[in-house]
């Protein structure tokens, strides 16, 4: 799939499911809840043991998933990455070589950034989307603001999205939403209630598409 393909999935998405855990055994058994659920993009942390590993296992396992890899925070591991099989990067912050190697590759890049300032240099580094963080400080008002002098940037906003509140950054005008922590519960998690975490992916994707209008 070239680069141009995964855009458009993952804007036609509307949202990431985020997957950070403590252990790499629940990774492929996460995405597959998930992915049953209605989401079809998700993004495996760095931060997580065996994040590589579990990155192949789910390009063999899941076909049908865009797979991408979250907390890049340089460029060895965003080509690390990128060989394992990530169709797309998430960073946290400005990371300018990290976009650098996702051009360099032909692999879609979210960088994150939360002031004007910050996003605008992402944008003009050659980001193809911008992920605003954390979300749940700025709230869905902050995306509407910055979509007036930047309407040319699609924004990703990031951190405390949930199915009740996602439809309202969607209606602000994000471009998609991210969702993590609340979406992967860790107590459902845990306790092996793969169905928590399939419905609130449905939920999630439901509420997206409402407010878009589809």
């Amino acid at each position: 799939m070239c680069k141009a393909d995964t855009l458009e999935r993952l804007k036609g998405a509307g949202a990431i499911g985020i997957i950070r855990v403590s252990t790499a055994q629940d990774l492929i058994r996460i995405a597959k809840a998930l992915y049953d659920g209605g989401l079809f993009c998700l993004e495996i942390t760095m931060t997580t043991p065996g994040a590589l590993r579990a990155i192949e296992e789910a390009r063999e396992e899941l076909p049908d998933v865009l797979m991408g890899a979250g907390t890049v925070l340089d460029a060895p591991t965003a080509r690390q990455a990128i060989l394992s099989g990530a169709q797309f990067l998430v960073t946290p912050t400005v990371e300018l070589d990290v976009i650098e190697t996702a051009h360099r590759y032909g692999v879609p890049v979210i960088p994150g950034a939360m002031t004007p300032t910050e996003i605008l240099t992402c944008w003009e580094a050659g980001a193809d989307m911008v992920k605003v963080f954390p979300a749940e400080v700025l709230g869905p008002a902050y995306i509407k603001a910055i979509r007036g002098p930047l309407p040319q940037i699609p924004l990703v906003p990031t951190g405390g999205i949930t199915a009740d509140n996602a439809g309202d950054y969607i209606r602000a005008g994000a471009a998609m939403v991210c969702a993590g922590s609340w979406l992967v519960d860790k107590k459902a998690v845990a306790a092996g209630e793969v169905e928590v975490l399939h419905e609130k992916a449905r939920k999630l994707v439901a509420a997206v598409r409402e407010a878009r209008g589809a």
